[in-house]
């Protein structure tokens, strides 16, 4: 069994994924504090928490949420419902995954099932389905799908990861993570939470390869401000029965709706950032900050998003080489701005000194 999408790259996709590159690159050179992109991913967290919890019946507000993971008095702490827990293991698997992005470790299938693990509140890697499930409308009952047979799972399961990794660097992200997306609900291959790993995934997939935005914005909320909209563009053919269409089904609307969301989602958190930027921007003149140079105050921001560096890492984001990197990393060790976490020298990993990490915690 080997996974074969068929779409066709319509102008309306094209279009969006041109809107896509320009606001990436206007992003990439947009001035941002250190401070202003601790605050927006912050917000970008809480928000895809809220709405991909929200999708699967979640019933917290965006501020419970907020209230739930960062605020939440001794009171609460002792009461967790299944909606706390809920969102509490969907942001520690939002943690888990942006370490992850901070390794050199391969997208995998184990990869997947500890994250869905996480996100299901299991310290143990949760199986493959054992047996057929299916999915029902809630106001009538109705069946809505029937996925794929038990015995096809782990082998779909292992097509759609080769599949992503073989053409990653072949076809634009939006358009990989966009297939990855519908081809993992569409397999459904555990019994809860398929969605939720399904979207997480695909964040992981954009934000590895490249459109991140620094991880500030959140794609669930274009899905969960029309769920209509949501589910239609995954139903690709009108049998219920995966075996009955869905496996040779046409995926252009599909992608279509989605890219035309990471376009969306894109170019909202531009205008947010440039709009917080000129809000915020005395955050710049923080004696602290005025110690700083051009590059150190661009490391800063790789900090937002890593606890921890290396020294490739700090030399593609300052576009360097990799032994320039290290010479420049240790001179700040040196001079107090960075500190040595992991001592090996093949995997030397950096820190902000105590006095920096204060400005983005």
């Amino acid at each position: 069994m080997t996974f074969l999408p068929k779409y066709t790259i319509t102008k309306d996709i094209l279009a969006d994924l041109t809107k896509i590159e320009m606001v990436k690159n206007s992003f990439d050179d947009k001035p941002l504090s250190p401070v202003l992109l601790s605050s927006l991913h912050k917000t970008a967290k809480i928000t895809q928490t809220h709405y991909s919890t929200q999708i699967e019946g979640n019933h917290l507000s965006l501020k419970q949420v907020e209230t739930t993971l960062y605020y939440a008095n001794n009171k609460v702490k002792e009461y967790q419902g299944h909606d706390e827990k809920e969102v509490k293991a969907y942001y520690n698997a939002i943690n888990y995954m942006e370490k992850y992005l901070d390794s050199s470790s391969l997208f995998t299938e184990n990869f997947i099932q500890k994250v869905h693990s996480i996100i299901e509140g299991s310290k143990k890697n949760i199986p493959y389905r054992d047996a057929q499930n299916a999915i029902y409308d809630s106001s009538d009952g109705a069946l809505v799908y029937l996925p794929p047979e038990t015995k096809d799972v782990p082998v779909m399961m292992k097509d759609l990861v080769q599949w992503v990794n073989d053409n990653i660097d072949k076809l634009p992200t939006s358009v990989v993570a966009g297939i990855f997306h519908y081809q993992f609900v569409t397999i459904h291959p555990y019994f809860d939470g398929n969605g939720r790993t399904a979207r997480l995934m695909t964040s992981y997939i954009m934000r590895k390869f490249g459109y991140g935005l620094k991880g500030i914005y959140s794609l669930e909320e274009y899905y969960a401000k029309n769920l209509r909209d949501y589910y239609k563009a995954l139903a690709t053919h009108p049998h219920h029965n995966y075996y009955f269409g869905r496996n040779v089904a046409d995926l252009t609307p599909w992608l279509e709706y989605f890219i035309k969301g990471v376009a969306t989602a894109f170019e909202n958190v531009n205008i947010k950032a440039q709009e917080q930027q000129n809000i915020g921007v005395k955050a710049d003149v923080s004696p602290i900050l005025r110690k700083l140079d051009i590059k150190q105050r661009k490391i800063l921001e790789l900090f937002t998003e890593f606890e921890e560096i290396t020294s490739i890492q700090a030399g593609e984001y300052l576009n360097l080489s990799s032994q320039s990197a290290r010479l420049l990393l240790n001179k700040w060790v040196d001079v107090g701005f960075l500190s040595i976490v992991n001592k090996a020298r093949k995997n030397r990993t950096y820190g902000l000194a105590e006095e920096y990490e204060k400005l983005i915690s």
